[in-house]
């Protein structure tokens, strides 16, 4: 779907639909809304006054405009409450307008831009996300259908500015959010597809073609290699699989070579059956998101590399199964790290922090500062902050803070718990340095304690998306299965890391 930026009165643009917007309370709209409702006789406000346009949030109403001006259609979408209405607002409005004319059949549609008329909001942002609420918002995962159902999808969208000093801004913004929308949905593709296709091989094997397409360093260790580096943690999740591990490692080089390195580590574990501490049945297909941290990290640095901030970034994802075999580990069994800390391992299901323990091992190694993990790591953080909330650990308060504000920026939300030190008593073993999980009170912050321990003094951060990798029920933009949660949040604070 290509979005472009003209400047053309509304009521001369010939689409299939166009969409305006109206805030709630308004009984006299103004601005383009107002020109639409002049050149239909005052039809929108005689439905104001009848209460069939009310404003409201997600209120979208289409109106055929019967060649009273160039378009098939007009939309009036709500905003909502002016006080409250922000960004995110903007790509809620622009998903819901979007999927209203695509059910309808509109092929070619175009629309003003939210919040920056009367509103008083910064164009480029308004523009960037209007765009990521479009892309995000029509998103569909229909790769598996033998029989399709008929398609209907919108090939076109058309930003209208009549001040033309302001198209290229918006053109701009445009830009930065189709890249930010098509990166949080190269997420969803991954997360969506089936373990049995989307093996530990195969995800590497995607990573490399990303790396030579957007003209990034890469490099992987094979299990050979990983033997040679003592990474003994990880290859006990990977044991009991026929499928071979590899770690990915990929770079962009945006500042001097001198400069260090974030470090953005990606868990990627392509299906978790738990090993021989076997998951119960019931959902358990589902465990073929395990792989989202890995998702996101990939995604991610595509990104970075399209938008080229002034600023090292690298990849380190770790791809494997945790399958039961006659040749898996065993609760019991004490493993050493890259290193040399041992490990009492008291569920094979506690997996993704065992690789993630090497893959901060091998970052440190790599001199990558800070580091910021991302995995679908525990059950207890759907408990503790839902679906709808990221949980967010670490030794730098700064970076907290600044992926927070990412989150702010994105839409996204992040939550931060506490890494008290007397939680760590819960991972103390009576034969190894440390075990793999606690009593199961805690989950969410232990999880983080150990990768944490790994970490040492170098700056890193902890994203638990356990909870927002998925989702089984849609919100304006967020589409049921893979959600891409924290994609754009990453990108976001990358590129604010580069600016400073």
């Amino acid at each position: 779907m290509e979005i472009k930026v003209i400047s053309k009165d509304l009521t001369e643009y010939k689409c299939d639909a166009v969409i305006v917007n109206l805030f709630e309370g308004v009984k006299t709209p103004g601005g383009s809304t107002g020109a639409a409702d002049k050149a239909l006789g005052g039809l929108i406000s005689s439905l104001i006054k009848e209460g069939e346009i009310t404003g409201k949030l997600g209120e979208t109403r289409i109106i055929h405009a019967q060649g009273k001006i160039s378009a098939e259609r007009i939309l009036v979408a709500g905003l909502g409450k002016q006080e409250d209405f922000n960004y995110d607002k903007i790509r809620q409005v622009s998903a819901s307008s979007a999927k209203a004319l695509r059910n309808v059949g509109a092929k070619k549609i175009a629309t003003i831009v939210h919040g920056a008329g009367i509103g008083g909001m910064d164009p480029k942002i308004s523009a960037q996300a209007l765009a990521e609420g479009a892309i995000l918002g029509l998103y569909r995962f229909r790769k598996y259908l033998s029989e399709k159902p008929e398609e209907k999808d919108i090939e076109e969208i058309t930003i209208l500015e009549k001040d033309e000093k302001k198209v290229p801004e918006i053109n701009e913004g445009v830009k930065q959010g189709t890249i930010l929308a098509n990166a949080t949905n190269d997420t969803r593709d991954l997360v969506n597809e089936p373990a049995n296709n989307l093996t530990p091989t195969k995800l590497a094997e995607i990573a490399k073609k990303i790396a030579k397409d957007f003209n990034l360093e890469y490099h992987d260790l094979n299990k050979d290699k990983m033997w040679e580096l003592g990474m003994g943690a990880l290859l006990s999740v990977a044991q009991g699989s026929d499928e071979p591990p590899q770690l990915v490692v990929l770079r962009y080089s945006g500042a001097e070579s001198e400069e260090k390195a974030v470090g953005l580590i990606g868990k990627g574990i392509t299906f978790d059956s738990g090993g021989i501490s076997l998951k119960p049945s019931q959902g358990m297909g589902e465990m073929k998101t395990d792989m989202a941290g890995a998702a996101v990290v990939l995604s991610a640095i595509k990104a970075i590399a399209q938008l080229k901030p002034k600023i090292n970034v690298c990849a380190v994802i770790p791809c494997l199964e945790n399958m039961p075999s006659g040749k898996a580990s065993r609760p019991g069994d004490v493993v050493k790290a890259m290193n040399g800390k041992t490990i009492e391992i008291i569920t094979t299901d506690a997996e993704g922090r065992m690789i993630l323990a090497d893959a901060i091992c091998y970052a440190k190694k790599l001199g990558l500062s800070p580091i910021i993990d991302i995995a679908t790591l525990t059950g207890a953080v759907s408990i503790a902050l839902g679906k709808s909330i990221t949980a967010i650990l670490g030794n730098d308060k700064k970076l907290v803070s600044d992926i927070i504000k990412a989150g702010e920026d994105t839409g996204e939300k992040f939550w931060e718990l506490p890494l008290f030190e007397e939680y760590k008593e819960l991972l103390k073993s009576d034969i190894a340095d440390l075990k793999n999980t606690g009593n199961g009170t805690a989950g969410v912050i232990t999880g983080a304690l150990f990768i944490g321990s790994f970490a040492e003094k170098t700056p890193w951060v902890h994203l638990d998306i356990g909870g927002t990798a998925r989702k089984e029920s849609e919100s304006p933009y967020i589409t049921k299965g893979a959600t891409g949660a924290t994609t754009r949040s990453l990108v976001d604070l990358i590129l604010t890391m580069a600016q400073k």
